[in-house]
């Protein structure tokens, strides 16, 4: 099947877009017809060097779409399926699935630019094949997938908001409902109001906090939170002390803090602007070599937790189609997350606006 697909050549330019070729599913494969794909700062992590995946790689794993051919083996998903791509590829037998972790899949942490087994199925115009985002590539008009990497849900909803349930919503709003598990009554501190940061701030009103804070340095950034829940917000490049300004607006500390940035530096001050017993939860994706510091009498002292979350912690046979029943119910904003969509060919400048900070979310539309 002849495609158009968002390529990273780490040749120190942008992305590019290209015509390759995707070959159709084996077994256990899936090929999807993508309806669109979310522009995620993960991806733009890829081209930047902070999550290093070898080129040639096609981009994009928070994507949507219908099933357009299946493999042999596949009996769980059929042709008009209406699916979400999930970029962990969960196994359901390993340690990690049996306990109800499945983000935490042993077979995903081998599958982050490859499908089980490493066989490519998409190649560029010379025959050359190119690697997949998390298993996925889905920045692209079809892409091949294994089954485990799509969960299906009912079709209704429009495939731009369907896509973004595939990472940044589900890493933002499960960071607060399935990582922290914030309690009603709660005070919580977010910083980052991207689009995960403020699928976080969703996440901690759903759960019922009663004080949102966000942190940013944009003001644009900051009265966007406020439409999605933020009580009160803090300008950063404004404050010389960050934790002691969110300590004095909380009275005395916060009960959950959410990193969503991929800062060192930002994780500390997570963790510093907690009240005892409080708990700081990372779950922007920092550079390999970011390091955090932080006192280390305070953790016993002060009884603080310092956790991560990876992908909000998902079930995702469990979560998608849940968090795509709270917006049809009006509980969760999707719609306001997108600032803008794109045409395919306008993938150069959707990641030239991500890299400065102009969206929440922008979205690549394919149809």
């Amino acid at each position: 099947m002849k495609s158009k697909a968002v390529v990273y050549r780490a040749d120190g330019g942008a992305v590019k877009v290209e015509d390759i070729v995707v070959h159709a599913p084996g077994p256990h494969e899936v090929m999807i017809k993508v309806g669109a794909c979310g522009v995620c700062h993960s991806d733009l992590s890829v081209t930047n060097g902070t999550l290093p995946l070898p080129a040639p790689v096609i981009l994009g794993h928070e994507g949507a779409g219908v099933v357009c051919q299946v493999g042999e083996g596949v009996t769980e998903l059929k042709v008009g399926d209406t699916v979400i791509s999930c970029f962990v590829n969960s196994c359901g037998a390993c340690r990690y699935c049996a306990s109800g972790k499945p983000n935490l899949c042993d077979t995903g942490n081998t599958t982050p630019y490859t499908l089980p087994g490493g066989k490519p199925r998409t190649f560029d115009e010379n025959g050359k094949p190119l690697n997949a985002m998390g298993g996925c590539g889905v920045m692209a008009e079809y892409a091949t997938l294994h089954k485990n990497n799509v969960i299906q849900v009912a079709a209704g909803v429009p495939l731009d908001r369907c896509a973004l349930i595939g990472c940044g919503v589900m890493t933002g709003w499960g960071a607060a409902c399935n990582t922290a598990k914030v309690e009603p009554g709660s005070i919580c501190v977010v910083f980052g109001a991207g689009g995960v940061g403020l699928s976080v701030i969703q996440g901690c009103q759903n759960a019922g906090a009663t004080m949102i804070v966000a942190v940013d340095m944009l003001a644009s950034k900051l009265e966007l939170a406020r439409t999605f829940g933020a009580t009160h917000v803090l300008d950063a490049s404004e404050s010389e002390n960050v934790v002691k300004a969110l300590r004095k607006l909380t009275g005395g500390g916060a009960d959950y803090a959410f990193e969503c940035v991929g800062h060192g530096e930002i994780v500390a001050q997570a963790y510093g602007c907690l009240r005892k017993g409080g708990t700081a939860v990372v779950v922007g994706l920092a550079g390999p070599a970011d390091i955090t510091t932080l006192k280390t009498a305070s953790f016993a002292l002060e009884e603080k937790t310092l956790k991560g979350s990876y992908y909000g912690s998902t079930r995702p046979r469990h979560d998608f189609p849940r968090l795509l029943g709270l917006y049809q119910a009006g509980k969760l904003k999707l719609d306001e997350l997108i600032t803008r969509r794109y045409r395919i060919d306008e993938a150069p400048q959707a990641f030239d606006d991500l890299a400065n900070g102009r969206n929440a979310r922008g979205v690549i539309v394919f149809e």
